[in-house]
């Protein structure tokens, strides 16, 4: 069994004297793992970080072996990264959230596509911190947990949809949802139309915390310890504290 595919690092501890296990998801085949042989070492330790992105080779005799990696960098963000404590800590939350979350070995592309978009942005574009909240809001989409924002949940309308509610997952309008206005999640209009320039941090806060209730309230619930992973708290603090 073997295959070759791009991956971006999730995790690496060391096993034995120098080799490392890897986490890595890819691009074909999901959340994989792995040996690497040297991966301790002088030469590949730097390299085995996360958020590196990287050519792999993964061989084993059985498909259910844990089998080998040959690693090959492409990109690496980590030490790029290394000044810019609010980007690092977002690197940190997509990685963590990724072990935590995706199945091993079910390949999910598109989320692969939006994870390798986001790991180019971190730190890098401006609207960066906008492209981390949209990304959590797709990883609820790909595990099944999507919001529908397209219409509101009690008119049907298109227009004018300021909340969500915390029970459907759904959209509501002002006009339907101003009498329970207390009891719904502000929706920051980026989150449903894109944007051109980089939302304010007050949206980007909001959207942090939409997208954190449903992680909490569905995705949590499933995951070891019955609880997000540390790193995404950690990330949301970064963020909004500028």
């Amino acid at each position: 069994m073997d295959w070759r595919d791009e991956g971006i690092l999730l995790t690496s501890r060391r096993h034995g004297e120098s080799a490392a296990i890897v986490e890595i998801f890819t691009a074909a085949h999901g959340r994989h793992a792995g040996v690497v042989r040297g991966g301790a070492g002088r030469r590949m330790a730097p390299v085995l970080q996360p958020g590196a992105l990287l050519a792999v080779e993964w061989s084993a005799r059985l498909e259910e072996h844990i089998g080998a990696f040959r690693v090959d960098p492409v990109a690496t963000r980590a030490a790029v990264l290394m000044g810019d404590r609010a980007a690092l800590a977002a690197l940190g939350a997509m990685t963590s959230l990724i072990t935590a979350a995706m199945p091993e070995r079910d390949p999910h592309p598109e989320l692969y596509a939006r994870s390798r978009e986001l790991l180019a942005a971190l730190g890098s574009a401006p609207d960066w911190p906008a492209r981390y909240a949209a990304w959590e809001l797709a990883l609820l989409a790909e595990l099944g947990f999507g919001l529908d924002l397209g219409t509101c949940a009690a008119t049907g309308v298109r227009d004018g949809l300021v909340w969500v509610s915390p029970k459907s997952g759904r959209a509501i309008s002002r006009a339907a949802g101003a009498p329970w206005a207390d009891r719904l999640l502000p929706l920051p209009a980026f989150l449903r139309d894109g944007w051109e320039t980089p939302p304010e941090r007050e949206a980007i806060a909001a959207a942090l915390a939409l997208t954190g209730y449903f992680l909490e309230a569905r995705l949590a619930p499933g995951l070891p310890r019955e609880a997000l992973p540390a790193a995404r708290a950690r990330a949301v603090e970064a963020m909004l504290r500028g």
